[in-house]
């Protein structure tokens, strides 16, 4: 039996973000949590900034992809490696995007549990999708990515 062409994420990693998200909101919710204490209007504003600077970043990244003809979705075979535009700065820069919309919606529900989810979510993203990809990544395309992995940082 031939191994599978595809890093074996343990889920969907936009998946993994709203579960954290939601989790801690919910569990915000139930406990009563405080609000942030920001002026609505100045909590809405940045929550939108951050939501669609998350949102541009993850289009950008994933135009990478597409441009290289290869799928940003990690339960599909990669055909190319994405060393260019975004990144030639993160290894990871669609997990960022994913970060920085996470952080808005988190101030656009007023959860400041929801923001404290990010943390253990990174650790997800980091552990068991990340690690898993960089794995497959490695085998696939051996030095050239041990090359692109040795000059350019996995988040920022």
């Amino acid at each position: 039996m031939s191994k599978p062409d595809h890093p074996g994420v343990i889920a969907p990693p936009p998946l993994i973000y709203l579960a954290f998200l939601l989790a801690g909101f919910g569990i915000g919710r139930l406990i009563g949590e405080p609000s942030f204490g920001l002026d609505v209007g100045v909590r809405r504003g940045l929550a939108f900034a951050l939501v669609i600077g998350g949102l541009l970043l993850d289009g950008i990244a994933a135009g990478t992809f597409r441009r290289l003809g290869t799928p940003p979705e990690p339960w599909k075979p990669t055909t190319a490696l994405a060393t260019g535009g975004l990144y030639r700065y993160s290894r990871n820069p669609i997990y960022v995007g994913f970060a920085v919309t996470f952080v808005g919606f988190a101030l656009a529900m007023d959860s400041p549990l929801a923001l404290a989810m990010l943390l253990p979510c990174l650790i997800v993203i980091d552990r068991f999708v990340i690690a898993r990809e960089e794995g497959y990544l490695a085998a696939k395309f051996g030095a050239e990515y041990q090359a692109y992995k040795g000059k350019v940082r996995r988040w920022l």
